[in-house]
């Protein structure tokens, strides 16, 4: 994959929106499952990331991929790479 600058995305992260309300910006949330170490308990941990969406495509819901890229804002580093699929809201 290369993105606009011609440079090979590293990696591509799958997610869920979360929210769509600002402007060329949607949050994305990642549930990451795993067992732990020591007391061998399941646990649940969920990361948001806040994505650069400029075409403002991607509506609360969908599943989109994105990667990091350069830092748009102060807490914004992460572009929109395509919509997987669609909410049917």
């Amino acid at each position: 994959m290369i993105n606009e600058t011609s440079k090979a995305i590293k990696n591509i992260l799958t997610g869920e929106v979360v929210s769509d309300k600002m402007d060329k910006t949607v949050v994305v949330k990642i549930d990451r499952i795993f067992v732990h170490p020591v007391f061998k308990k399941t646990i649940k941990k969920v990361k948001k990331y806040k994505v650069h969406d400029e075409g403002e495509v991607a509506k609360t819901g969908d599943l989109v991929e994105f990667y990091e890229g350069r830092p748009v804002s102060k807490t914004k580093y992460m572009y929109l790479h395509r919509v997987v699929k669609t909410s049917i809201n």
